[in-house]
């Protein structure tokens, strides 16, 4: 038996495999032999593009995989866009779960060391329904860059038809942000992601 992509939560685990229609049991939060069976396919439609697609370094692979398989196509295509294109990316967070996303929330906040990253709490982020992802440009001598521009050079490859951007947002510009496109707002995703039913067009 596996726990999976995110630990001992069973249950956000079994609501992403039901959206990819990977799982039709009773989202319970208890791991069994079809929670089993339906993270085993997850796992191989995983491995199938990056094969088909590309494979990346560690950091770039560990977030990949926790994206809907979707994202993980977008994903991939996106990071082949970058790298042709001579930007060192690598991807630094894909899914977290609401529990993370509200770790996130708490840094810089009720004194909390460290600065404010996002102003989302759990449930209120795309990050938590496997459909977003950060990444982080390096220098030549593997330093993080921080140069605003060299992200929104990256945004001139990695934006496609099938993404959004989160430089182009106005209350809260985020640089290093790409994301699915969906037709429905946030909450209604969460409610869908919730019960285990599709949103991703």
């Amino acid at each position: 038996m596996s726990y999976g992509l995110f630990g001992d939560d069973v249950l956000f685990f079994q609501r992403l495999l039901k959206t990819e229609g990977l799982y039709n049991k009773a989202l319970d939060g208890i791991w069994g032999k079809f929670t089993e069976k339906g993270a085993t396919e997850f796992y191989q439609r995983s491995d199938a593009l990056k094969e088909q697609i590309g494979a990346f370094d560690h950091r770039t692979e560990k977030h990949i995989c926790t994206l809907a398989l979707k994202a993980q196509r977008e994903a991939r295509h996106f990071m082949n866009r970058l790298l042709s294109n001579n930007i060192n990316a690598k991807m630094i967070s894909g899914t977290r779960t609401y529990d993370e996303q509200n770790k996130l929330y708490r840094q810089g906040r009720y004194n909390n060391p460290g600065p404010i990253v996002t102003k989302a709490r759990g449930g209120r982020s795309n990050h938590n329904f496997g459909i977003a992802w950060d990444i982080g440009i390096f220098t030549a001598n593997g330093g993080y860059s921080s140069n605003h521009q060299d992200y929104i050079k990256a945004a001139e490859f990695g934006i496609s038809d099938h993404l959004e951007w989160g430089g182009n947002w106005r209350s809260f510009p985020d640089t290093p942000h790409y994301q699915l496109k969906t037709v429905f707002p946030i909450a209604i995703v969460r409610t869908k992601f919730e019960s285990g039913e599709t949103y991703i067009a």
